[in-house]
């Protein structure tokens, strides 16, 4: 039998970034509810990654991936390909450490997230995500200019960086039975679920996606990457039609069930965080929310860590998405 490949991050990576990120990152707070523990019948512990530098846990792995880059190939400047929070994750740490960045973002990325990113300093090109190809459009604009490319997702560094999350929970909270992570391109799930089974091998992780958007549920059922059309849904972060390279080949190994949730959970999820959490999350963030209560995630351990990924939501976006639909 042929012995399993190596994974391409492990726990020592992932606590080498949170000493990284120490002073850097903000340590986000663990929220409960007796309201949702109520509802769901467990203990949930909500990781508050929407309170998170850029509004999302992408100021992480961003931070932690340029900070390790050679001093002159930081100093040329970076590049990267973002529907919004990877962008501003970039932009900010690019500034944070006395670089440029150039970041590609679709046309109709939301307003506000695109405003962020240039207020951080970055240079934006758009495109269309339906008729474009962000990586050749990126990869190409890099070549150019003498950029370094920072993936959004499917980097070990980046992946390592946004594992300090669930560090965090678990280093906090203690013993969870069940971690629930949003996945788009897979880089979150693959870092929780590297620190949480390196430090709790016990541990179920369970991923969620729009139902829009399950290339990740069809790809660990197939045993291989899967390609979707480009997924129309509210949950703009999770958008993506493919999993990543490096982060399916830790989350095929690592990550036990996936969970699929439609638009209108999604709504009721942030509305349920808005109106009971008293916390603003984005469509994307709300995910695993929706999962526990929809009851999408299954029967429920008793004690239930959730990573709630970002709040980068406009005003006007968030009140037509959570009206009440009577």
């Amino acid at each position: 039998m042929t012995a399993a490949a190596p994974l391409p991050i492990t726990l020592d990576d992932v606590l080498d970034a949170a000493a990284r990120l120490k002073g850097v990152a903000h340590r986000t707070p663990v929220l409960r509810s007796r309201t949702l523990d109520g509802l769901v019948g467990a203990e949930v512990f909500l990781k508050c990654e929407n309170l998170q530098r850029v509004g999302a846990f992408k100021f992480r792995g961003a931070y932690n991936a340029l900070s390790r880059l050679a001093p002159a190939r930081l100093a040329r400047g970076v590049a990267a390909y973002s529907s919004g929070n990877h962008a501003q994750a970039v932009a900010l740490a690019a500034r944070e450490l006395g670089t440029t960045a150039v970041i590609v973002m679709p046309e109709d990325a939301p307003r506000s997230k695109r405003a962020a990113t240039a207020g951080y300093g970055a240079e934006i090109v758009t495109y269309d995500r339906y008729t474009g190809d962000r990586v050749v459009i990126a990869e190409a604009l890099a070549a150019e200019r003498g950029l370094t490319l920072v993936p959004p997702y499917d980097h070990p560094d980046v992946m390592a960086g946004q594992g300090t999350a669930a560090l965090e929970l678990l280093e906090e909270v203690g013993e969870l039975d069940l971690l629930v992570v949003p996945v788009g391109g897979g880089g979150l799930i693959a870092g929780s679920a590297t620190a949480a089974k390196g430090l709790r091998p016990g541990i179920r992780v369970t991923g969620v996606e729009p139902e829009a958007g399950d290339d990740t549920r069809r790809s660990l059922a197939a045993g291989r990457r899967v390609t979707v059309p480009v997924p129309r849904t509210i949950a703009d972060g999770q958008a993506l039609h493919t999993p990543g390279e490096l982060t399916f080949a830790v989350n095929r190994r690592l990550v036990d069930d996936i969970a699929l949730v439609s638009d209108d959970e999604i709504r009721d999820a942030m509305r349920f965080a808005f109106e009971r959490l008293k916390t603003v999350v984005e469509p994307s963030g709300a995910t695993p929310l929706a999962a526990l209560l929809a009851r999408r995630a299954g029967p429920l351990p008793p004690r239930v860590g959730v990573i709630v990924s970002g709040g980068n939501i406009d005003a006007a976006r968030f009140a037509a998405l959570c009206a009440d639909p009577a």
